[in-house]
């Protein structure tokens, strides 16, 4: 790895790395929205169940709108049902529900799929979002730079969300899109972000998540997510090799608000070929450190 010596061009990273280093605790984890399903939405939705406040009805209909959205692809009623473990007359209720609202539609084949209306769902949020709406321009610039694409991410749960994206990267693997989630382990936005949980959140972290093989690379064990944790924390900065997708290499450093809170990261994305460590971070991690810099100035606390 190359040794990066702080000189008067770099003074903005020596500020970020004596600003005061304070953590917000991550989102709870909600097994209802993740992606790898170890649970069933319905298991959940049961377990639930016994809060008098709980709306069982809108809790079903969101895991199979959810559902719809996570596969991508038309389902029939007995899918939605097999898909959340929700049972079949109550998943064609849902439906039947979400497309008199406009949210999903069917084919002849009585097949459901998203509407657009639901983008105003993430049109709301990403419109209002301070970190979203201060990163583009910044993301924009960077990816302008360093000739890469670059995107900026949230911990939410278990799993990091998509907030932006720089819009001068070229066409991407459609797993790297705003919106998308995806495991916090074999990512370097969220190996980044898992570094700088409290002790007893990330060792709560690990005692409950489940590892899926997506690539070679990608860790499985306890020990060896700890283990690249363990090395942001050495390095300040992440990089995944192929952790999540064949040819795809990131690197990610932390986005902390002006009051020192770790609130997003930002990385940069490398597809098609293969970069080592060192080599990502001679190319890219000033860049990067000054954008993350740049972007947490801006954000209060």
């Amino acid at each position: 790895m190359p040794t990066i010596t702080p000189d008067t061009a770099a003074a903005p990273e020596a500020v970020a790395a004596t600003a005061p280093v304070r953590r917000r605790p991550a989102p709870p984890a909600d097994p209802l929205f993740a992606s790898d399903h170890h649970a069933l939405p319905a298991e959940v939705i049961d377990r639930l169940g016994d809060d008098p406040d709980f709306v069982t009805a809108l809790a079903r209909g969101l895991a199979v709108l959810l559902s719809l959205s996570d596969k991508r692809r038309r389902m029939s009623i007995a899918q939605v049902s097999h898909l959340t473990g929700i049972p079949r007359a109550a998943a064609r209720r849902s439906l039947h529900t979400l497309a008199k609202l406009g949210f999903v539609a069917v084919d002849d084949a009585r097949r459901f799929y998203l509407r657009p209306r639901v983008l105003s769902f993430s049109h709301a949020y990403l419109s209002s979002s301070p970190v979203a709406v201060l990163a583009q321009p910044i993301l924009d610039r960077l990816g302008e730079s360093l000739h890469e694409a670059s995107s900026l991410a949230m911990l939410d749960g278990d799993e990091i969300v998509y907030l932006a994206r720089s819009t001068t990267s070229r066409i991407m693997s459609p797993s790297l899109n705003v919106g998308r989630r995806l495991p916090a382990y074999c990512t370097s936005v969220g190996l980044v972000l898992l570094a700088h949980l409290p002790d007893e959140e990330f060792d709560a972290y690990l005692s409950r998540a489940r590892f899926h093989p997506y690539t070679e690379h990608t860790p499985t064990t306890v020990e060896r997510v700890r283990a690249l944790v363990n090395g942001v924390h050495e390095k300040g900065y992440a990089y995944a090799n192929q952790l999540m997708e064949p040819r795809i290499c990131t690197m990610a450093v932390p986005v902390r608000d002006a009051g020192g809170h770790y609130v997003a990261g930002i990385n940069v994305i490398v597809q098609g070929r293969l970069m080592s460590d060192a080599e990502m971070a001679d190319r890219f991690l000033r860049p990067l450190q000054r954008a993350a810099l740049e972007l947490g100035s801006l954000l209060l606390p």
